[in-house]
């Protein structure tokens, strides 16, 4: 099975996905878009994409209704770097090291009730 792309070429990224199927005439509307998105009818990838503002750079491939579109960027276009997702172990705090830290004076507040008596309604607060 042969892959065949359309090429799709963007003047200025990034561009978001819901965004994309608009400006392609892909579907009628944002929430259209946004709907199919998250109902995993949309690829980002060659994986099932359900993030409905993804950002999309040059280079991207975004599959829809049985068509691959390969996204490039034009001539006159800058590109912009792909922020790079990491992820790190989370170093956690020895117990002892949160014992010095000094304790921060909380201001203390007084309850109130949750219900007028008389009139069975809520207090409101302004201030």
């Amino acid at each position: 099975m042969s892959e065949e792309y359309i090429e799709i070429e963007l003047e200025e990224e990034p561009i978001e996905l819901c965004k994309l199927l608009k400006v392609l005439d892909l579907v009628e509307g944002g929430g259209q878009a946004k709907n199919l998105i998250a109902e995993g009818y949309v690829g980002v990838n060659h994986e099932i994409c359900t993030i409905k503002r993804k950002k999309l750079y040059s280079g991207d491939v975004l599959e829809f209704d049985g068509e691959l579109f390969q996204l490039t960027l034009s001539e006159d276009a800058t590109p912009v770097e792909r922020p790079v997702v990491t992820t790190q172990p989370q170093v956690e705090k020895a117990p002892n090291e949160t014992a010095q830290k000094p304790a921060k004076n909380k201001r203390k507040r007084t309850k109130k009730p949750k219900v007028d008596e008389k009139t069975g309604r809520r207090p409101i607060s302004f201030g």
